[in-house]
């Protein structure tokens, strides 16, 4: 089976490591670790193509620790032993052992816990992977034995150097507006930029702006429906039409369309925001984004799309208040406080003969037809007291 040029050419040493200059820099801890060869174990969180696996190999390699690599789809507590059995066997040889488990979100909290003993033993370094928060992929026990390195998107320089570094590599003459191209189109990933130039290479034809696009019709976007992008950018949606920035709203709702997100997702969220951020500055705004979710279910993709959009300028437009969101939220607090106060006796429902004669009801006025200025409505507990000083327009 054919090595794909990303694992072919991926780097033995920290000369040839583009990118990531913040945790890899010189005189950074990490590096300093390296070259002192106390490295603990570590998770490394970031998105796809960024250099996770690279970087943990790369450490393996400086440190002349043994490097054993694993996927946490296609493995479990069984593969574990065999691993762990044979670190025991180096570190009496004096070698220590690196673990390396990519997509380690993906094992369960009893396969996580079965590392905890070989971590405090030192019988292996750990270097997970993952493209999830590790605060909720992680189980706790695990995450406070391990320290968090953060490797962010790389750069349209990173991947220039990268793609230029296989085209020499490889022996080829490379025009620059290519390489530009594959790097633009690599949208931040070292591994996907190099898996258009070998498609690329292998197509047999001249290499050209019009093959790469060919190749690629439309960058793709990094978005994990389950994952922080799919939270980050619905964030920036309503964090945008908080702002009252409609141009970005817009590209926000895009973004997640054009990922594949689900259009009755991002709608919900308009109809939270509505009366979350709008409110009673706007009533009308509540009816809109809900008949922006019937349109969506009704229609689908892609005539919903424009909907979407539609009612994402309308809640960005709109003027906003929290009054509900406020109230609501001082309500939860001072029922917490004030716990299960009595519903009082006039408010009561006086559904049988024994509730009447014990007064559930009595005395109760009916709105519509009489004086209630001086009925109340909060139980006793709560009449006089002021709630944090807000109000209701």
């Amino acid at each position: 089976m054919k090595t794909p040029l990303a694992t072919s050419l991926r780097p033995d040493n920290l000369k040839k490591f583009f990118g990531q200059e913040k945790i890899i820099g010189k005189n950074s801890w990490l590096r300093l670790a390296i070259e002192k060869d106390q490295v603990p174990s570590l998770i490394f969180w970031g998105p796809p193509g960024s250099g996770k696996t690279t970087l943990a190999f790369i450490i393996a390699k400086e440190t002349k620790a043994e490097f054993i690599s694993i996927s946490a789809t296609d493995s479990g507590k069984k593969d574990l032993k065999e691993i762990v059995d044979r670190a025991e066997s180096s570190k009496r040889l004096g070698v220590k052992t690196i673990l390396f488990i990519d997509e380690i979100h993906r094992w369960n909290k009893a396969q996580q816990d079965a590392l905890l003993p070989q971590i405090e033993n030192g019988v292996l370094i750990l270097i997970g992977a993952t493209t999830e928060n590790p605060s909720f992929s992680i189980n706790s026990a695990l995450l406070s034995r391990l320290k968090v390195v953060i490797l962010e998107t790389l750069n349209e320089d990173d991947l220039l150097k990268i793609i230029n570094r296989g085209a020499k590599e490889l022996g080829l003459k490379i025009d620059k507006k290519i390489v530009k191209l594959i790097a633009h189109l690599g949208q931040g990933d070292a591994r996907r930029s190099l898996n258009i130039l070998e498609s690329a290479i292998e197509s047999g034809k001249e290499l050209s702006t019009s093959l790469i696009k060919e190749i690629i019709n439309k960058p793709q976007l990094n978005y994990d429906k389950k994952g922080d992008q799919h939270y980050d950018i619905i964030s920036a949606l309503h964090k945008s039409m908080r702002g009252g920035d409609a141009k970005a709203s817009v590209y926000w709702t895009a973004r997640m369309i054009e990922a594949g997100e689900d259009p009755l997702f991002i709608a919900r969220r308009m109809i939270r925001f509505a009366s979350e951020d709008i409110g009673l500055a706007n009533n009308s705004a509540l009816m809109i984004a809900n008949n922006t979710y019937d349109a969506c279910r009704n229609i689908g993709l892609p005539e919903c799309s424009v909907i979407l959009a539609h009612c994402a300028i309308y809640l960005a437009k709109s003027p906003k208040s929290i009054a509900a969101y406020k109230m609501y939220n001082i309500t939860i607090e001072e029922i917490r406080d004030s716990g299960n106060l009595s519903v009082p006796i006039h408010l009561r429902n006086a559904s049988s003969k024994l509730m009447k004669d014990l007064g559930y009801g009595k005395d109760y006025k009916y709105s519509p037809e009489a004086d209630d200025s001086e009925q109340t409505y909060l139980p006793a507990g709560l009449r006089n007291k002021k709630f944090k000083n807000l109000k209701i327009k």
